[in-house]
């Protein structure tokens, strides 16, 4: 299983990182857009772990990119926020398969990203 995570905050990103590379998957983590971009091109990934509020870019650029570069790729959105709280970002993004809070458990999110690789 490849899980691209793109986190703009590096503790929390590497948190996510442990709990997933425990279940077996193979994860790159990166912090911003040009760098999530270039992981896209690079590897194929079936579950991108993806931050809506980046500090450097674009969340919705980079779901939209994997879109065209990983169609095959199911994006889980993570945010602090209530942006998007309506449900209305899975009406935005084909790839979008779930969407949670940052302070989600990460065996949780865990739980989630295996489920979601598998189908």
């Amino acid at each position: 299983m490849q899980v691209l995570i793109v986190e703009s905050e590096p503790e929390l990103g590497r948190l996510w990182q442990r709990h997933l590379e425990r279940q077996g998957a193979q994860v790159t983590l990166v912090h911003n857009q040009e760098n999530a971009i270039q992981a896209l091109y690079k590897g194929d990934f079936q579950i991108i772990v993806l931050d809506l509020v980046l500090e450097e870019g674009s969340a919705l650029a980079v779901a939209d990119f994997a879109s065209y570069r990983r169609p095959g790729a199911r994006v889980i959105f993570v945010t602090n926020t209530t942006f998007f709280s309506d449900g209305s970002i899975f009406a935005h993004f084909a790839n979008a398969c779930a969407y949670v809070q940052s302070e989600t458990p990460p065996e949780d999110l865990a739980a989630m990203v295996k489920h979601y690789a598998a189908r």
